[in-house]
């Protein structure tokens, strides 16, 4: 096969595309979601860098039975296991008061991937927070942003910040990393003048309610005597499935954000402000203390494990803030101990459990109640004095959950740390980049993959289909000899978001190429497919991800049915 030279053309509504000289085009048929145009923020740092996750850093608190933290301890007083087999501890240090302590003889050699801490320097930590406006009532939350920009003098030079909001439809950038109190003082006050719509989220509540008028669950009983939970009525399994998949939604946003914000250097920390996410969707719907069960809606982990997994995944230790403010006073679970008793409400209940569901797999702390007003008081003392521990894992690169657990070996010690950790794969990487660029929109100055829409075709009554052809850049692939052959394997992904937020998966099209002759750089070789997606708005993100050389390209493109 020999790559063709595009040229510049202009379509029949003005806009530049590309032509491509005769090949072997492939077709393609996908069938994806919806998507949604939108103006690119500024740059995402992250985009387009490689997630290189060789080795796992786990961030560990120790404390007595008092709560006090324990300074001191060495490599040997910690076990380190993985999936319940215990693994040498290859780097330990010691971070006290913000500032990396002398390791300890007993101390791992230091490995490359693993932070290089010398000890008296500071250590610094990076402030990711999310502002959660599709479920955030304003008053509560901009309680919350008041407080933070409050305590912005809390941070050290060596700290950063940045903010990222969610309305359930689009996230936005407001600032991206800085350790400017003015600059992040600003990007504050535009988060409280946005719209927070958990009114809307509280009048869809309140018409659930009236509108199943507490028509009684049916006991399972009836059908399996053995039973002891409740199926949900008709009218409470639909509310309940609406509210599971708009927690899903921001779930999502909330991944999409550690995701393009994969790589700020020192301790990384999100604050997560949540305006009332249900751990379980049908029994916040029933709001009664029997068990509720049906399978046709997701809750629990089904619904926080992804984000728990992002956050271990990229090193993010998450402090999760209770934006609607429950008014019980909670004990800190994250210190062990017995768990808290619990007396209030079931619905209050459920946001408390998410809290500290997230807090728990991530070694971080949730933020209940009147905590709130000192999110980044607590977070920031909380993440000045701790244990590094790092290791190198068994790669496979298969995006299997890994267990972790950290034992200290003296007792009456108790210890905080994440739970788990993702071994991510090179597909499963392509898929961050391409979502970074989905959300957030490819920075400038990043590589571009030439793309010509087609006209868009009616496909049936909701559907349409949109021809698309690709330049594939032979500079871009990292092509190898092969059995005297000359081959390229690429990955091309295509990810939607429409209008109303909703987003479609993004699937992986294995691409090979095969060349009887090294290819030319320089040229490009065709390639066709048809997209068949809803006749809705949408904006779309394709992307060429070279798994080899770890190259990535995107295009950005508007579909509007209606023109």
């Amino acid at each position: 096969m020999r790559g063709a030279e595009p040229g510049r053309v202009r379509t029949r509504e003005g806009r530049q595309a590309w032509r491509f000289a005769a090949g072997l085009p492939v077709s393609l048929f996908l069938t994806l979601g919806p998507a949604l145009a939108r103006t690119p923020p500024p740059d995402v740092p992250s985009f387009g860098e490689r997630i290189e996750v060789r080795v796992v850093n786990v961030e560990v608190v120790v404390t007595d039975k008092g709560g006090n933290r324990v300074p001191g301890l060495a490599a040997a007083d910690f076990r380190l296991k993985v999936d319940g087999q215990e693994v040498p501890i290859e780097f330990f240090s010691e971070v006290r008061g913000g500032g990396a302590v002398v390791p300890g003889l007993a101390a791992g050699p230091i490995v490359a991937g693993l932070p290089s801490l010398a000890p008296g320097n500071p250590v610094g930590t990076s402030y990711l927070v999310f502002i959660d406006d599709f479920f955030s009532a304003p008053q509560r939350r901009d309680e919350v942003l008041r407080s933070l920009a409050g305590d912005l003098g809390r941070l050290q030079p060596e700290d950063r910040m940045a903010i990222v909001a969610f309305d359930g439809r689009k996230l936005a950038l407001l600032a991206s990393w800085t350790g400017d109190p003015a600059a992040l003082g600003r990007a504050l006050a535009q988060a409280r003048a946005r719209r927070a719509h958990g009114l809307d989220r509280m009048a869809e509540l309140n018409t659930s309610d009236i509108g199943r008028q507490l028509t009684p669950l049916v006991p399972l009983q009836l059908i399996q005597p053995s039973a002891v939970s409740s199926r949900l009525d008709p009218e409470a399994r639909m509310y309940a499935e609406r509210l599971a998949d708009q927690v899903q939604k921001s779930v999502a946003a909330a991944v999409s954000t550690l995701r393009s914000f994969a790589s700020p250097p020192g301790r990384k920390v999100m604050l997560l402000l949540d305006g009332g996410w249900p751990f379980s969707p049908a029994s916040y719907v029933v709001n009664d203390n029997r068990p509720v069960f049906d399978r046709d809606v997701p809750g629990g982990e089904a619904l926080l494990r992804p984000l728990a997994d992002a956050a271990n995944l990229l090193g993010y230790t998450l402090y999760p803030v209770d934006v609607p403010g429950l008014d019980a006073t909670f004990a800190d679970a994250s210190v062990g101990g017995p768990p808290p008793v619990v007396s209030f409400p079931v619905r209050q209940q459920e946001i408390a459990a998410t809290l500290d569901y997230v807090a728990r797999e991530t070694g971080g702390r949730p933020l209940h109640a009147g905590l709130r007003r000192a999110a980044l008081e607590i977070a920031a003392g909380d993440t000045r004095s701790y244990y590094w521990l790092g290791f190198s894992p068994a790669r496979q690169g298969d995006d299997r959950h890994h267990a972790i657990e950290v034992e200290v070996r003296r007792a009456g010690l108790a210890v905080r740390s994440r739970t788990g950790y993702v071994d991510l794969s090179r597909r499963g990487e392509g898929a961050m980049q391409v979502e970074s660029a989905l959300f957030f929109g490819t920075p400038s100055g990043a590589e571009s993959l030439p793309v010509e829409l087609g006209a868009a075709v009616r496909s049936g009554w909701r559907e349409i289909e949109v021809p698309v052809s690709i330049a594939l850049p032979i500079q871009a692939m990292a092509v190898v000899p092969v059995e005297g052959r000359w081959r390229a394997d690429l990955e091309l992904r295509v990810a939607a978001l429409d209008e109303n937020g909703d987003r479609s998966d993004v699937p992986a099209v294995p691409i090979q190429l095969t060349f009887d002759t090294a290819p030319e750089r320089g040229r490009y070789v065709p390639y066709n497919l048809k997209l068949k997606l809803r006749r809705i708005r949408q904006h779309l993100v394709l992307a060429l991800f070279d798994s080899i050389g770890g190259k990535i390209l995107t295009a950005e493109a508007d579909v509007d049915p209606h023109k």
